[in-house]
């Protein structure tokens, strides 16, 4: 085998560990995430968040709108419950089975696939619009989830990516102080370095972002691309247990018509 291809194979192990490593993790978390989470859909959060959504939600209707990283299915269930037709996907089988028990409780309409962010099994223009929140730092092949999620969209569909830089985080709790009842402070430490370790290897962590995500949404075909630095002070009021002491941003692009 030549020098090209064991770098290129090596290469191949590296980033197959690296989803292993993530799903386990993310694994061990599903349980209290979904719980977190149903919490968070029974308060004041998801009246904001829908606002928030619902000022770049394409016109036209029940739309169908593909949920990437959907976790234990949060978006999924608020757009569901405005008639749109919602697929949630997930790399994590605990978390999948998690949403799904979640919207036979809920009695949602949403539909939930284990599925990798970075190759999706849809067809090209499945989807009006494509949204997702806190994963695109967990991916090891971003520009490829880019990509992807540009080709699943209809034309002048649109993509909305809330997300924060935070590989430039710290989540062992020596920054912000948070309130004993918030999700970092019952993560047990080993899952704490756990994540640590998972960020120090992912290539995203190193960027600076959101500048390195809009020019890799302009590389994946995506125009009218706007950002919005201001959605943590609108959508994070109180230091409850849904605070996210990371700022996050918004991402909204429309695919290219051309």
């Amino acid at each position: 085998m030549s020098q090209v291809a064991e770098q290129y194979k090596e290469q191949g192990i590296c980033f197959l560990n690296s989803k292993m490593r993530i799903q386990n993790y993310w694994t061990q978390r599903s349980h209290d995430f979904a719980q977190l989470r149903l919490k968070e859909l029974n308060s004041v959060m998801a009246e904001r968040w829908l606002r928030e959504i619902a000022k770049h939600i394409p016109a036209g209707g029940q739309l169908r709108i593909l949920d990437v990283g959907t976790g234990t299915g949060f978006f999924a269930f608020l757009l569901s419950s405005l008639g749109h037709r919602v697929t949630g996907i997930d790399l994590t089988p605990s978390m999948i089975q998690e949403a799904k028990e979640a919207g036979r409780t809920l009695q949602s309409s949403a539909q939930f696939r284990v599925m990798d962010a970075e190759k999706l099994l849809f067809a090209d223009e499945s989807f009006d619009m494509v949204i997702s929140r806190n994963l695109t730092w967990t991916l090891p092949h971003p520009q490829e989830a880019y990509r992807e999620w540009q080709r699943v969209l209809k034309t002048g569909g649109v993509l909305l990516n809330f997300d924060g830089n935070y590989g430039k985080a710290d989540f062992t709790g020596k920054g912000e102080k948070l309130p004993e009842n918030h999700a970092h402070k019952q993560i047990a430490g080993d899952l704490i370095q756990e994540c640590e370790a998972i960020k120090e290897q992912l290539e995203i962590s190193y960027h600076v972002r959101p500048a390195w995500d809009i020019t890799a949404l302009e590389k994946a075909g995506f125009e009218q691309i706007r950002l919005d630095l201001g959605i943590s002070k609108r959508i994070y009021t109180e230091k409850d247990e849904f605070y996210n002491p990371t700022p996050l941003f918004c991402i909204a692009a429309t695919k290219n018509q051309y």
